[in-house]
């Protein structure tokens, strides 16, 4: 029985052989008439020890990706790489070992319902084939990571859907894997519960070491927990970074939506001139006093200012007579600050 292996581990730093690597991932479905493009030439590395959210709309690729990750599906062609293993490359009677060093988290937990608490955090070590004895003391350390130590005889329908899922990431931990894949873990929780197994992901990443990619559609859950993140589109890559660098790229459609501003209606004499800012790059006072130079025409219509990965970023609507767009934004890109017409 291993032991909690401590402190996290800083992540691997750029260069540093990655936990999880994709290359020139390629997932086809034939099906009559034409072929089914899941996956289209995808290239990921999930450094060790982050916590990486993958994102985008349904239909977008993330199940398929999830299980060319797992090993459930055989990529078309290209590779899939964890924790040193290509797993691609795996016959299937190596592919259900190498499984076992990969923990799965799923939206809905699919508990037994007939199986204690203890019983189902259990299974996968009798799987395992895992010794009784051995069992009940890891099952009992399990239960005691996620805080459900005291619930070990209670049944699935005595639990809440949070201490559920506690459950479920207990279960998927059980056999010590490198990496814990959650799909959707928090979609079907209330945002109080939503933090705290947003907590209990991070705890457990910080005191185990373990790399996490998390799917989801959730903006909030990339703000909350990622280090990184990847928007899928159609099955492939279209922005992908550090949390800091993506909040950093004012006009990308992941800066839009992790920083969002409500959309506002306008008259058809008014436009909304969008502006976004790093206070590393300039400083929040110049950005406002560079707006009040605009004129009494010009109102801050809606505006947020957010901290994430260490980065403290800003966007502002500014509400303007149409005819005045032009000089407003010469003006504005003369004092050194991004700003362009809001897309509606």
């Amino acid at each position: 029985m291993s032991e909690p292996r401590g402190a996290r581990p800083q992540i691997e730093p750029q260069g540093a052989r990655p936990q999880i690597e994709l290359r020139a991932l390629r997932k086809v479905y034939p099906t009559p008439g034409r072929d089914v493009v899941a996956l289209d030439g995808i290239d990921l590395s999930v450094p060790r020890g982050a916590i990486h959210g993958i994102v985008g709309r349904s239909g977008a690729g993330k199940s398929t990706l999830i299980r060319c990750l797992t090993g459930l599906e055989r990529p078309t062609s290209g590779s899939v790489t964890v924790d040193g293993e290509v797993l691609s490359d795996l016959p299937e009677s190596r592919l259900r070992s190498a499984r076992r060093r990969i923990g799965m988290v799923f939206q809905h937990v699919n508990l037994f319902d007939s199986r204690t608490i203890a019983a189902n955090v259990a299974y996968p070590l009798e799987v395992a084939g895992v010794p009784k004895a051995q069992r009940a003391v890891r099952v009992a350390e399990l239960l005691d990571l996620v805080g459900l130590g005291e619930r070990a005889d209670a049944y699935p329908a005595q639990l809440s859907g949070g201490q559920k899922q506690r459950v479920g990431i207990a279960r998927a931990l059980a056999t010590e894997p490198a990496v814990l894949l959650c799909d959707e873990p928090t979609s079907a929780l209330d945002s109080a519960t939503t933090r705290q197994i947003l907590a209990l992901i991070r705890d457990l990443r910080d005191r185990l070491g373990i790399t996490v990619v998390l799917i989801t559609h959730e903006m909030g859950v990339v703000r909350e927990i990622c280090d990184s993140v990847t928007l899928l589109e159609h099955g492939r890559v279209v922005e992908h970074g550090p949390l800091g660098e993506v909040v950093g790229a004012y006009g990308s459609r992941l800066a839009r939506e992790l920083i969002p501003v409500p959309d506002l209606p306008l008259g058809d004499e008014r436009s909304l001139v969008e502006v976004a800012y790093s206070t590393d790059d300039v400083a929040t006072h110049d950005v406002l006093a560079a707006v009040a130079d605009l004129g009494t025409q010009v109102e801050i219509a809606a505006g947020t200012i957010e901290t994430l990965a260490g980065r403290r970023v800003g966007r502002l609507q500014l509400d303007l007579p149409a005819d005045e767009v032009t000089a407003a934004l010469g003006r504005l890109h003369a004092a050194g600050v991004h700003a362009e017409v809001a897309t509606r």
